[in-house]
């Protein structure tokens, strides 16, 4: 069975998008026999998603440090749950745990996720392939900056073409796991 990691808010954001997005998302992994390998947390667009693929007799595992179990609380209906102590330990679980990724929008953190992912990817550390879900534009200003990136010398054509970016959950699955 394959796995699939989602990086994303804690939050819902601003646009109802997302978290519709989120759910799309959720169910399409469901219907694919693809497990979801996510934060662990019940808030935000991380509970949506998680809530997509349980809705549709998916299989989710949830990774949470045990100081976000307050801020972020721990979703309790998880085919797995696993408590870490840092942040880092989360990360690396997930990776371990995951063949693909995609990042939904998101802040800091999720960013941090994102570019740590890809640079694994590039490096030929982790052979899972790295997509952003471009809801409603989220990530246009980022996509824009990566062409600005290989146009100014900094990121090769090869690279930028690794950049996996679609705004239809369904064709980036296809194309993380094709």
């Amino acid at each position: 069975m394959k796995r699939c990691a989602v990086f994303c808010g804690s939050r819902a954001g601003r646009h109802p998008e997302y978290t519709a997005s989120a759910k799309v998302l959720g169910r399409v992994l469901a219907e694919r026999n693809i497990e979801l390998v996510y934060g662990g947390s019940s808030v935000g667009i991380m509970a949506a998603v998680a809530d997509g693929v349980l809705e549709n007799g998916g299989r989710v595992i949830g990774v949470l440090p045990e100081f976000l179990g307050s801020r972020e609380v721990a979703h309790r209906k998880l085919t797995e749950l696993h408590m870490v102590n840092t942040m880092r330990e989360r990360k690396k679980m997930i990776s371990d745990l995951s063949d693909g990724f995609i990042s939904m929008p998101g802040g800091i953190g999720t960013m941090e996720e994102y570019f740590e992912m890809l640079t694994q990817e590039v490096l030929g550390q982790h052979i899972g392939k790295n997509g952003l879900l471009n809801i409603n534009g989220y990530y246009s200003p980022l996509i824009s900056f990566f062409d600005h990136m290989e146009e100014q010398g900094f990121l090769d054509a090869e690279v930028r073409r690794k950049i996996v970016v679609e705004e239809d959950p369904e064709i980036l699955i296809e194309r993380i796991f094709e």
